[in-house]
């Protein structure tokens, strides 16, 4: 009987329901949703089918226990209890990469790494029977949160953040990241055959996002991953296997209607490079446009955009007429439905009408709205299919 494990996918607050939906479509059984983490079910499979197919988590943790701490001396006893040497071979590389404390009483996260450490050593010297570890295998990053005295021990899988898709070589400044795009497209009804417009396109994340999703393109298919290299939990033939079976899946040759553009000609020339490196550039036409010459023939497109937040004072200033501009410009696709991420808390003012839904998101520390304003359906083709 294959080993279950306890996975953790951290993600964006307020986008748990999407990270649910993905994990359930991966066959997956979900054991818990928190705010920002969804725990679910699986073998070692799991932990290289979620690396390698999940758009929306931040990466995946190896729940190894959890402990009730108050002291460090609570803590050391009881991590050094935890079954390590389940995980950890005696030529493992592990540290505590971080620790994070919230309403604990234990809360210096250097001193919850250092007791954690030396806990886990002491346990594996008695379980191997030696006194000093070379630690020159594969490495083990441990991560380790702290809630109410309860704390949860996890090995991270990942690595480097899920959202490092590898092709975003090129930034334009304060970039949304790939994995907060992806969960904002997936919350709409955005399908790869409506239009998808982004006016504030910058390094291209949204565009190229959506033509990922619209080609099936798995977001992790094409870089490396820390448990890779963990033969003791899981093999490296089972990344093999996720990676094949994310080539099966691609569909390069899909006919989508994706544009993204930018007032600055260098930000859409990056644009396009990234786009290329993802492998998407053929599914997306990007343009130096403004705002103000936003248009399209065609209806019952989306817009989905993360514009200018205005978080310095001078920027500030402009944001007013910046979004009169951008409610224009929605008033000309009257059917259309718009997507809207900023900080700015004044938009709808702005903007001139009243969103249909609004989600509250942290986008890192800082506190957005995703204004949805939601436009008719299309009517039905004749075989009962909507246009």
């Amino acid at each position: 009987m294959k080993k279950l494990y306890e996975l953790i996918a951290p993600c964006h607050f307020g986008l748990e329901a999407v990270l649910k939906r993905e994990i359930l479509d991966l066959g997956y059984e979900i054991s818990s949703v928190e705010d920002g983490r969804v725990t679910f079910l699986g073998d070692a499979q799991a932990i290289a089918d979620a690396n390698v197919f999940l758009r929306t988590a931040e990466r995946i943790l190896l729940k190894v226990g959890t402990v009730h701490a108050e002291t460090f001396d609570e803590l050391f006893e009881r991590t050094k209890a935890l079954a390590w040497e389940e995980y950890l071979p005696k030529d493992a590389k592990f540290w505590v990469a971080k620790a994070t404390s919230v309403k604990s009483r234990l809360f210096s996260p250097s001193d919850i790494q250092s007791i954690v450490k030396k806990a886990i050593v002491e346990r594996l010297k008695t379980v191997y029977g030696v006194s000093w570890f070379q630690e020159d295998g594969a490495q083990y990053p441990i991560r380790i949160c702290f809630m109410k005295d309860e704390a949860l021990i996890a090995l991270d899988t990942t690595g480097e953040s899920l959202h490092k898709r590898g092709y975003r070589k090129l930034t334009a400044k304060a970039p949304i990241s790939e994995t907060l795009a992806s969960a904002l497209i997936l919350l709409t009804p955005w399908k790869k055959d409506r239009i998808l417009v982004d006016p504030f396109c910058g390094s291209g994340t949204f565009p190229i996002e959506a033509a990922m999703i619209a080609a099936n393109i798995a977001p992790g298919m094409n870089r490396s991953f820390l448990a890779e290299s963990w033969a003791n939990l899981s093999p490296r033939r089972l990344w093999y296997d996720a990676v094949e079976e994310a080539q099966d899946l691609v569909e390069t040759e899909v006919e989508t209607d994706i544009q993204g553009y930018d007032i600055d000609g260098d930000v859409v020339r990056s644009a396009r490079e990234n786009a290329r490196l993802a492998g998407v550039d053929h599914l997306i036409h990007f343009q130096r446009r403004p705002v103000s010459e936003l248009n399209h023939p065609k209806k019952y497109g989306f817009v989905i955009t993360n514009p200018p937040y205005g978080e310095r004072i001078e920027e500030r200033e402009n944001l007013p007429g910046l979004y009169q501009e951008i409610g224009r410009a929605f008033s000309r696709l009257d059917s259309w439905s718009e997507y809207v991420i900023t900080s700015y808390d004044q938009a709808e003012k702005y903007i001139g009408k009243k969103a249909d839904k609004n989600r509250k998101i942290y986008n890192g520390m800082i506190k957005t709205y995703y204004y949805q304003f939601l436009g008719p359906r299309p009517p039905k083709k004749g075989n009962g299919e909507r246009i």
